[in-house]
């Protein structure tokens, strides 16, 4: 199908599979809707799987309110060797001794207890980060030096999986099938590691780069270590038992859609009548037009209608700068921005053919 325009509007869900580029996986989407706009809210690496929020038409406008959400992943640690790109499809900088003590589980989870907390963290040179108006991965591929500026990050939490010995290097034949979940340890690879791995999982703020904290981890204890495998399980509200793979993505297309509103995570408004032709147009609101409301802490599947009981009308006043989704005729029409200086709602984004909150609502 040639790619242009189209009249879709929604969010997905996509499991994106090891050996992909997230670029690749957009560029797959592209074709399923036949649609150019199409955009994802948060890179993988092609040596990652998990989950890939991926914006459809006008949708791809919720980049930025999407973009900034914590994420949960699992990752095994590969210690006795460290790569230029601190994971292991990068070229080998250093091997050196294991100490007996990281096969130890009771050890691991200490050491990873100790991980958890607010740090400035140096990303990986081998990045997307722009540095001088440059990516950062294009001038290390150059060989230019790079002077990488340390970023505010936050480890939530850092639990013990488990610890193991031995892994298969990616290769051919180790990239999992395209659009299949696999474990976290990946599929048989072409040369076998056999170097002791911790497999934990993170929760982290946004910004955070995992490779960097197997580097870090590594350089703590002495001993080097880079990423052997990763997996996104959540992306914010989004989690991987949510996601389509891209074959099923082909068969069920708009049902894929995931509800943007939930997504988005800020309270919410209901308009219809002339409010919702208002709100259609940008119209400046009062705070006593927009009533904010919040899910009730219950089942993800009951979701957000003004008639069920997965809400009630929230008791919080709103509070400056802080955003509200708008829904009308049970799509996300716009969404509006506090000023608490005038007391007044302003809009930030609006969608004039309002984004599909799934079938599921």
């Amino acid at each position: 199908m040639k790619r242009g325009s189209s009249d879709h509007c929604l969010v997905v869900g996509i499991k994106k599979p090891r050996g992909m580029s997230s670029h690749d996986v957009v560029n797959r989407v592209r074709r399923v809707f036949g649609e150019r706009r199409v955009g994802h809210t948060g890179t993988l690496d092609p040596l990652a799987e998990g989950v890939l929020p991926v914006c459809v038409g006008p949708a791809t406008r919720l980049d930025p309110y999407l973009t900034g959400h914590d994420k949960t992943y699992v990752v095994r640690i590969a210690f006795g060797m460290s790569t230029d790109t601190d994971d292991a499809e990068g070229e080998v900088l250093r091997r050196g001794a294991v100490p007996a003590q990281l096969e130890d589980p009771v050890f691991a989870g200490l050491f990873l207890a100790g991980m958890v907390g607010p740090q400035k963290q140096l990303p990986p040179v081998y990045s997307a980060i722009k540095v001088d108006g440059k990516k950062a991965y294009e001038q290390a591929r150059k060989g230019n030096i790079i002077d990488m500026t340390p970023r505010e990050i936050e480890v939530y939490e850092a639990r013990l999986v488990e610890v193991g010995k031995g892994y298969a290097l990616p290769g051919a034949g180790s990239h999992a099938q395209e659009g299949e979940a696999s474990d976290v340890e990946g599929a048989s690879g072409s040369e076998w590691c056999d170097l002791p791995w911790w497999d934990v999982e993170f929760k982290v703020s946004k910004g955070t780069y995992i490779r960097s904290l197997a580097r870090d981890a590594g350089i703590a204890l002495d001993c080097p270590a880079h990423v052997a495998a990763l997996k996104r399980t959540a992306s914010g509200e989004l989690r991987l038992d949510e996601c389509v793979t891209l074959e099923a993505l082909e068969t069920e297309r708009e049902a894929a859609a995931v509800d943007p509103v939930r997504l988005l995570g800020y309270r919410f408004a209901f308009a219809d009548g002339p409010l919702a032709k208002r709100v259609s147009n940008g119209a400046v609101l009062r705070t006593d037009e927009l009533p904010l409301f919040v899910r009730r802490k219950t089942r993800a599947d009951i979701e957000m209608c003004a008639c069920t009981a997965g809400v009630c009308e929230s008791a919080e006043p709103p509070v400056d700068g802080e955003f509200a989704s708008v829904i009308v005729q049970n799509k996300l029409a716009a969404i509006y921005q506090f000023d608490g200086a005038q007391k007044k709602w302003r809009v930030s984004c609006v969608f004039q053919k309002g984004v599909s909150r799934g079938s599921c609502v």
